[in-house]
């Protein structure tokens, strides 16, 4: 067997225990929505949290999620993720859930769910999911590249958020990041 280094083996600790780091095949990543993290800032009672479980044990990653919000003083009409840095807007990657309204695009319409005027929307993110009505084609992400949605998410380009009728372009979001560990 091969010894390491201090400063290696520290490294090679730090990774394999880091927030986010696959352990068992699940990474998992969380946000926290509010109208402070949208940009432009958004003034809103609204809040919310995002968490994303990437199932390594399935070929491609599955992406499981869960999206809870409430205090909308206006009508929930859609939700997505986007890629964008942290102080930046971003086009629609993926869609988290849709309304009369607002439905999603049609190869993915029968896939994504209603969204509530409060509480939890949950689904399952495939790689049909990165369908060919997303907006992100110019950005480097277009119709089917699920790798590369995937990528986003880990490298801290990816950001949820939730539309309303007072803030069509977004009235809470948040930046995902590596969660509360791996399961």
């Amino acid at each position: 067997m091969r010894k390491c280094g201090i400063a290696a083996c520290v490294l090679f600790v730090a990774l394999a225990t880091s927030p986010g780091h696959a352990q068992k095949g699940v990474s998992v990543f969380t946000a926290t929505l509010a109208g402070e993290n949208e940009v432009p800032l958004v003034s809103s009672p609204a809040a919310g949290t995002f968490k994303a479980e990437i199932d390594e044990s399935t070929t491609p990653p599955e992406v499981r999620y869960e999206l809870s919000y409430s205090g909308f003083t206006t009508e929930v009409r859609q939700s997505h993720i986007h890629i964008a840095q942290p102080f930046a807007s971003g086009a629609i990657m993926v869609w988290l859930c849709q309304t009369k309204a607002n439905p999603a695009p049609a190869p993915v319409i029968n896939d994504v769910p209603q969204c509530v005027q409060e509480g939890t929307v949950t689904g399952v993110i495939r790689p049909a999911s990165v369908s060919s009505n997303n907006s992100s084609s110019g950005q480097g992400v277009g119709p089917g590249e699920y790798d590369e949605f995937v990528a986003a998410i880990r490298s801290g380009n990816a950001y949820a958020n939730v539309h309303s009728v007072q803030s069509g372009a977004g009235e809470i979001r948040g930046q995902l990041k590596p969660g509360n560990g791996p399961k």
